[in-house]
């Protein structure tokens, strides 16, 4: 413990120190175990070193993700060093941020607390609670972080940028248009990079400007992804700088649209009332409760809204009754059902440009759009999809053993054992070298997807890649590519599944037979597994998927009871336990779940085994039209601004 106690006043000495480099830092605290919990293997003593050196340089957030598996462990130094230093501000910080990253937001919000009690005016802390806050669906507190740090530095462009996103996402647009034209103005200097707030900016400021003209227009009367002009989608969808030829600005303010007024949840009908809460019981519902996931409050009730608004569309179309879409009256297509969960998920987090890809520009579509996710890059590991490794890797050697019985059929025996002993994906790298004289710095593997509609046939699914030489210089990710011929290939398919739902739900609709139904989920579930392995938004399809899915089901009288699978990473020290890969996922992430199952049926069992189906309570049919009490995006946000934590039953 002395040793221990040392090594972390090391770190305390070492704060806003240290001009050499990281890596070199990190040699010399290995050699002189100048570190809590050294372990025998070297290169994982680097791997610690490091963290401790970012902590040492003040580096603090960076250190929580370079810690990214290790954050219990990390969490518990900061304990360690707050016993010794108990007015450690940045130790409190840096612990909140541990816990933030996590998904744990008491415990986040208490450390942020103890921070802001020693110092109320630690720019830090209230810059990445605000932050959290925002991110937890609570704008109203986040605001006044961001104002209290711009008291402090009125140039802070994080907290500037913050305050203007969350301005307009509660709909005040006066305030929130306001602070993004001040982080337009503040130019980089010659030389100087440009900050992520001021890349994106502009983007926010037209997309507020366009939400602000539309306020008062019914929803169903326009189309984001038909009005907004394709080269500003497509770089805003791709986080390109804002270099557009012969862009047209939105519209500036109207003085006539007003800011959205705060809404009592009192001032609700209460049917509406019961609305509101039901939505929120059936957003929570779609939590992840995954180490790397932190609640939104705002999010949840957001979708929840979408799931009762789907439930009751589908329930009309199966009735004969047509709907309202883009101006129009007619049946409700796929699309369309997909599209009420878009519109909610895009009106809760403006910052966040959920939009179709396959109506973006002809000349993106031809090149590719790519829905990229790093599962591990460098020193960094992505804790979200960290239990569907196994399952990867075990995929991955099976379309190794595939090549080399067509390309090397002699060498196979020897391909076959030498994967035996790969239990981490960091060692594919050197058999693959050995085998295949094309591997050099990695290689890749495409998944398949088999069609239901052409017995036989397969689309592409998923690439993944791997490239590096060693530990902590390796990328291994996975990415799909929409192009347009493999976007007309998953629609034929969700296509023929949604005419054969719409036929089976009106049957349903006639008839009680629990076989009715039974095929009527099947096909839900299977339109979803095509939604997702073809990953047709820029951001959100796993939460809008399972918005449609709970509320198609719930249109064919079956509600969903249980909750999607949890798992908490349980962290080691060890390098090699750590990147040990685990052969069955603890939790369950819809899109990724339908991305690494190469069956449709066993994707169906498997989610239906955790939904824990029930009849759905009769009083459902009594809410209020969703479509009809939000039919304006004012009113849409007045709903998601409106408190009801005090107003609706919990529910476990």
């Amino acid at each position: 413990m002395d040793s221990y106690r040392d090594c972390v006043a090391v770190v305390i000495k070492h704060m806003n120190s240290c001009d050499l480099t990281q890596e070199y830092q990190a040699r010399l605290f290995v050699e002189q175990q100048r570190f809590p919990f050294p372990v025998e293997d070297h290169s994982t003593n680097e791997e610690l070193a490091i963290g401790y050196v970012l902590i040492g340089n003040g580096l603090y957030d960076e250190a929580v993700k370079h810690f990214s598996l290790l954050l219990q462990e990390a969490i518990e130094t900061f304990k360690e060093a707050l016993k010794l230093k108990s007015d450690f501000i940045d130790a409190h910080k840096s612990l909140a941020q541990a816990y933030r990253e996590l998904g744990d937001f008491d415990s986040a919000m208490e450390s942020f607390q103890k921070a802001l009690m020693l110092n109320q005016n630690h720019l830090q802390s209230l810059q990445l609670r605000g932050m959290m806050l925002y991110h937890h669906g609570s704008l109203k507190d986040a605001i006044g972080n961001f104002k209290r740090c711009l008291q402090l530095e009125p140039y802070n462009e994080v907290c500037q940028y913050m305050k203007g996103l969350s301005h307009v996402a509660m709909g005040q647009f006066y305030e929130g248009i306001k602070a993004q034209t001040k982080v337009m103005l503040n130019d980089p200097l010659l030389g100087q990079k440009a900050s992520s707030e001021y890349l994106k900016v502009k983007y926010l400021r037209e997309y507020s400007r366009y939400l602000h003209s539309h306020l008062d227009i019914p929803v169903a009367e326009y189309n984001v992804d038909q009005d907004l002009p394709g080269n500003f989608k497509n770089h805003w969808a791709k986080n390109l700088p804002f270099l557009i030829e012969d862009y047209e600005e939105q519209p500036g303010l109207q003085p006539h649209i007003k800011d959205v007024l705060p809404q009592d949840f009192e001032s609700y009908s209460p049917e509406v009332q019961k609305l509101i809460c039901t939505a929120d019981h059936l957003g929570s519902l779609m939590q992840y409760n995954t180490s790397g996931f932190l609640p939104n409050l705002r999010i949840q009730r957001a979708m929840g809204m979408a799931t009762i608004e789907v439930m009751q569309a589908m329930q009309r179309t199966w009735s004969n009754s047509k709907v309202r879409v883009n101006g129009k009256t007619r049946q409700l297509q796929w699309r369309d059902m997909f599209d009420i969960a878009v519109k909610w998920r895009r009106i809760a987090d403006p910052d966040q440009p959920v939009l179709w890809l396959d109506q973006m520009p002809a000349r993106s579509l031809s090149r590719g759009f790519n829905n990229h996710i790093n599962l591990i890059r460098g020193q960094i590991i992505n804790i979200r999809y960290m239990e569907y490794f196994g399952s990867i890797l075990n995929f991955i050697k099976e379309r190794i053993l595939v090549y080399h019985g067509a390309y090397n059929p002699r060498g196979l025996q020897d391909v076959k054992q030498a994967l035996e002993n790969v239990n981490k994906v960091e060692d594919l790298l050197p058999i693959m070298k050995q085998f295949n004289s094309k591997t050099r710095d990695g290689f890749t593997v495409n998944s398949k997807v088999p069609s239901t509609k052409d017995p036989g046939k397969e689309y592409d699914g998923f690439t993944i890649t791997i490239t590096g030489d060693r530990v902590g210089n390796m990328l291994f990710s996975v990415e799909t590519q929409t192009t347009e011929e493999r976007t007309q290939q998953y629609q034929s398919e969700i296509e023929a599944l949604y005419k054969d739902l719409t036929a089976k739900g009106k049957a349903l609709m006639l008839s009680s037979e629990l076989g009715d139904a039974d095929a009527v989920c099947n096909l839900i579930l299977s339109l979803v597994y095509y939604f997702c392995n073809l990953m047709p938004l820029s951001r959100g399809s796993s939460i809008v998927a399972y918005s449609v899915v709970m509320g198609a089901l719930m249109a064919s009288g079956k509600e969903v009871v249980g909750r999607i699978p949890s798992g908490k990473v349980q962290s080691k020290l060890h390098k090699q336990v750590c990147f040990s890969l685990l052969n069955k996922p603890k939790w369950f992430l819809v899109d990724f779940e339908a991305m690494t199952t190469p069956s449709l049926d066993r994707f169906s069992k498997t989610t239906k085994s955790w939904m824990n189906l029930k009849s759905l309570p009769s009083w459902y049919q009594n809410l209020p039209s969703v479509a009809e009490t939000f039919q304006f995006s004012r009113t849409m946000i007045e709903v998601l601004n409106t408190d009801s934590s005090t107003h609706c039953p919990k529910k476990s």
